[in-house]
């Protein structure tokens, strides 16, 4: 990769809609040596008021015209995932490192291709699977590492939700279940969220086969998906997701089984878990989650271009959800 010839990162950022307000954008304004200079909407009147009430002074309607500021020398792509790849593109052939919101695409080619694309132009990836970098799922895979709970057995994913889930923003253009936008249905948006974070604990999925299928036809893509996965470390795992479900079955788990005790937590929750072990009385940990939720991730990409860490999300290792999820559902019934 080119090096990162700034002391400062200064950040464009395309798509300003909810996931700017609070979960991410704020925080680039928050952390030492990095600030946002540009942003960037298709509708004048929605940018304008972004830019206004966020204190920024340049904002655009056109993306080339954002990534070409040469005030900007970062991108952050935070907008639904059918652009990711050619917004990519044109950041990488500008030589602008990419931030780019999650799922990384609508499919694993997609992905692949802005890798590629990343790496030819020497620029670097990261995607927002922030959880990589909030302190209970670090606990987590802390514990896991030192062997907590033994020897790992098993994972298994549990989501239910409601037709309109609670944990994902309502809109009034809900894209999440238009998959020619998404690439699937609320499925792409959240169990991306988990097979990654079972990645940052396990290492790569190696194997995933599953059944996907639209029971209650409230839209146009999938509603229920049910699998199995392997991970490079030997575990082995399954998910089951229903988003048709009655409020009183509504579950966010996941369940990780070691030979010496066994690991629960919500990955859309609080910031906490609770761990058994034989004999043991059940501990639970919590911490506070900070207000800008991606802030702890977007503080490891600062640090990377400015020479001083790492990031723990990038482009590889973002795309091994996306095959995974094209696996778990490639079958139809």
């Amino acid at each position: 990769m080119k090096k990162f010839n700034h002391s400062e990162v200064r950040w464009g950022i395309i798509g300003v809609g909810d996931v700017c307000e609070v979960k991410s954008a704020p925080a680039m304004d928050k952390i030492p040596n990095s600030t946002i200079v540009a942003v960037m909407r298709r509708s004048e009147e929605k940018v304008k008021d972004y830019a206004q009430r966020h204190g920024i002074d340049t904002w655009y309607t056109d993306a080339q015209q954002l990534i070409h500021d040469p005030k900007v020398n970062a991108v952050y792509i935070a907008t639904p995932p059918n652009v990711h790849l050619e917004l990519c593109k044109l950041a990488a052939e500008a030589g602008k490192p990419v931030y780019v919101e999650k799922p990384m695409a609508r499919n694993y080619a997609e992905c692949l291709e802005m890798i590629q694309v990343c790496e030819k132009h020497e620029v670097p990836l990261f995607v927002a699977y922030y959880r990589r970098a909030l302190p209970h799922f670090v606990k987590i895979k802390e514990l896991l590492n030192v062997g907590h709970i033994g020897d790992i057995r098993t994972v298994h994913i549990n989501m239910k939700q409601v037709v309109e889930p609670e944990i994902i923003a309502q809109l009034e253009n809900n894209w999440r279940i238009q998959p020619e936008i998404s690439g699937g249905g609320y499925f792409f948006d959240l169990a991306s969220h988990q097979l990654d974070l079972l990645a940052f604990f396990f290492g790569d999925i190696i194997f995933a086969n599953g059944l996907c299928s639209n029971q209650a036809q409230a839209y146009e893509a999938e509603d229920i998906v049910v699998g199995s996965f392997a991970f490079e470390n030997g575990v082995l795992g399954t998910g089951n997701w229903c988003f048709t479900t009655s409020k009183s079955a509504e579950k966010d788990e996941i369940v990780i089984d070691g030979s010496k005790g066994q690991i629960k937590v919500e990955t859309f929750g609080k910031g906490e878990f609770t761990v058994f072990k034989d004999g043991k009385e059940p501990y639970h940990y919590q911490v506070d989650l900070p207000k800008h939720i991606q802030q702890p991730l977007i503080e490891s990409i600062v640090s990377q271009l400015l020479g001083k860490g790492s990031c723990p999300s990038t482009g590889i290792t973002a795309s091994k959800a996306n095959w995974a999820m094209d696996h778990l559902t490639s079958k139809k019934i």
